[in-house]
């Protein structure tokens, strides 16, 4: 079964709108799956959500339905979801998941971040009929769709998706915001590398957290990110077909993704040359 990925935002930490960054994009995490039967899932609701929102609406026939998968609830993965223009429209329905946060249940969290102090309009205003579904590791029921989650190292909650159609067909993983070096205490299992293995084998497309380059990456120790040579490493040690670096540094212009992606290749050649290796952009459209 074929399904399309489309990337409206692939930057991390903060939107880095401009000339500089127009290549690669400079909205925060988002991605839209249009499925089985035209079923769209939404990975995270960065800025990039707003353009998707203002897609749907202008294309749409009825009312829409959506399922939206939260990684965590860091600001540049939830702020788009005050823009979202579809919510502001009544017929259309949505379900977000994700963690609830040193326990704060997730509904809360994104009452709090529409608070009347921070956004004129609460979260219980929007006209869109929304629902709340909390989520931890293991396989969770997603219409269309085979979907299971994995806690990545990063500070707080943070979850990976894999998905598949529920009828079959080639499979992503979705790991944005995720330390795979040695650095930082996160509470998870010694064996968390060799379950992360197991969780991705099969799976044909990997999108993974490149934030920092091997340069910078010990003075970001516990930060939650990784670089571009143990986003490679994963995938090899996973089978992964192919590889998309995400979650670009807001410091890094085009040049310097370009920069970063050829060395990345470089590397990969030698290590796994049969790796497929690219950087996510705003507009890429797959197939998978």
């Amino acid at each position: 079964m074929t399904y399309i990925l489309t990337f409206w935002g692939t930057r991390g930490s903060i939107p880095t709108p401009g000339p500089d960054t127009a290549r690669y994009g400079g909205n925060t995490a988002c991605i839209s799956i249009r499925g089985p039967r035209g079923r769209l899932v939404i990975l995270d609701a960065g800025s990039g959500l707003r353009p998707l929102g203002h897609e749907l609406m202008g294309h749409r026939n009825g009312a829409l339905t959506a399922d939206i998968l939260l990684s965590h609830t860091h600001w540049d993965h939830i702020q788009g979801l005050p823009f979202f223009k579809p919510l502001s429209a009544q017929g259309n329905s949505f379900c977000i998941y994700g963690a609830s946060q040193e326990g704060v249940s997730l509904e809360a969290i994104l009452r709090r971040q529409m608070d009347p102090m921070v956004f004129p309009v609460p979260l219980q205003a929007l006209a869109a009929k929304l629902r709340v579904i909390e989520i931890g590791e293991g396989e969770f029921p997603l219409p269309g769709f085979r979907a299971s989650c994995f806690r990545l190292r990063h500070p707080g909650t943070t979850l990976g998706f894999r998905l598949g159609p529920a009828i079959g067909g080639r499979e992503i993983a979705y790991l944005t915001d995720n330390e795979l070096g040695a650095g930082g205490t996160y509470p998870v299992a010694r064996d968390w590398r060799s379950r992360l293995v197991r969780f991705l084998q099969g799976t044909d497309t990997l999108i993974h957290d490149a934030m920092y380059s091997d340069q910078i990456i010990q003075a970001r120790s516990g930060w939650g990110h990784s670089t571009p040579r143990q986003a490679v490493d994963l995938a090899l040690e996973s089978g992964c077909r192919r590889l998309l670096l995400f979650h670009h540094e807001p410091e890094h212009n085009d040049e310097a993704i370009d920069r970063l992606l050829e060395e990345t290749r470089t590397y990969a050649r030698g290590v796994a040359p049969a790796l497929e290796v690219d950087a996510a952009s705003e507009g890429l459209e797959l197939s998978l």
